[in-house]
């Protein structure tokens, strides 16, 4: 029997979300030192996680270059003529591969303006460009998706600690030699935004929606702002001008991070997987093509999302994912 996920439900509801934006902070939090420092790093995300469900790290062994080198390749493969990068076409039911304009969240039924290109290691045959069409893309992107890997095991070692979990759960489930592996690395292209969508209801450079993930690792260049994020709190009891979205200002050193409905679920929902959106630009506003990378930390998909309080019914990762993207993506 196929469960129901109430996430849909909780998405399909997030449609009239209006523009009322307050700020609040988005907290920081080091990991240097990290060994030396668990316990303190583990009190301080876990407060930064249950309050919004967003937070920033820094220090996370990630370098410049390397953050650099990944976006260099991103933008290299969008400026591919479409019809070099539709030899690459996302596979049905899965994360892997090139689409654009295809992501229609339930919350607002309109397609994101942006394409995007995914990295899932088992499904990679056939999806990366030629080495002529973009030098060292798939040396370079493996790599990073590697190193992405390890910081979002560290942070998922900490929520496994305080869950009262093995520490090295999350990391047990998140494979990446098994041909289970489902996490991903998503390259994202906000196109130049057209003039005679400004101001049209229902327009969204990405609609609200919640991730479907343990946890996401998201890269974003300085002055491509968008972000905004919805607390927990907030969207279960909107004011009467509506829900006070936050933006979360883009930064070249910090990854910002959020928990995921995978995360929620296992947590007994002591996690929050929180609403998000990427703002359509306003009149007066940049129309310039944005760029970000996102890692998903999706379980494996043989692993059985189950908690011992029993809050959700038991159902594997994999079901639990098909789910998701057919309800997200058209064909």
């Amino acid at each position: 029997m196929t469960t129901t996920l109430t996430e849909l439900d909780r998405e399909s509801r997030m449609g009239a979300v209006g523009t009322l934006t307050t700020d609040r902070e988005v907290r920081r939090v080091s990991l240097a030192d990290f060994e030396a420092r668990r316990a303190e790093v583990t009190e301080q995300l876990w407060q930064a996680a249950t309050d919004i469900g967003f937070f920033q790290v820094v220090d996370h062994g990630i370098t410049a270059t390397d953050v650099d080198a990944a976006f260099a390749a991103s933008q290299a493969f969008f400026a591919l003529p479409a019809e070099v990068k539709a030899r690459y076409p996302m596979k049905k039911g899965l994360n892997a591969g090139w689409e654009s304009r295809s992501q229609v969240r339930p919350s607002v039924g309109t397609p994101d303006q942006k394409e995007s290109w995914q990295l899932t290691r088992p499904f990679m045959d056939g999806l990366w460009p030629a080495e002529e069409e973009v030098a060292g893309f798939r040396d370079t992107l493996l790599a990073f998706e590697s190193r992405c890997w390890a910081v979002a095991m560290q942070v998922l070692s900490c929520f496994a600690d305080r869950l009262g979990m093995d520490r090295d759960f999350f990391a047990g489930v998140h494979d990446p030699s098994s041909p289970q592996y489902r996490s991903c690395l998503r390259l994202i292209h906000y196109m130049a935004f057209p003039e005679d969508l400004l101001d049209t209801p229902g327009t969204w450079r990405a609609g609200a929606h919640t991730d479907f993930d343990c946890l996401t690792l998201l890269f974003q260049r300085a002055g491509q702002d968008g972000l905004q994020v919805l607390p927990g709190a907030e969207a279960a009891r909107p004011t009467d001008e509506g829900y006070a979205w936050t933006p979360v200002p883009a930064s070249d050193e910090a990854i910002t991070c959020n928990v995921g409905d995978m995360l929620m679920r296992w947590s007994d929902d002591r996690l929050p997987s929180n609403f998000h959106r990427v703002a359509a630009p306003g009149r007066g506003d940049s129309l310039a093509p944005r760029y970000s990378m996102a890692f998903f930390a999706q379980a494996d998909a043989d692993a059985l999302i189950q908690t011992p309080a029993g809050t959700h019914e038991p159902m594997t990762a994999g079901d639990f994912l098909l789910q998701r993207i057919q309800a997200n993506f058209r064909a």
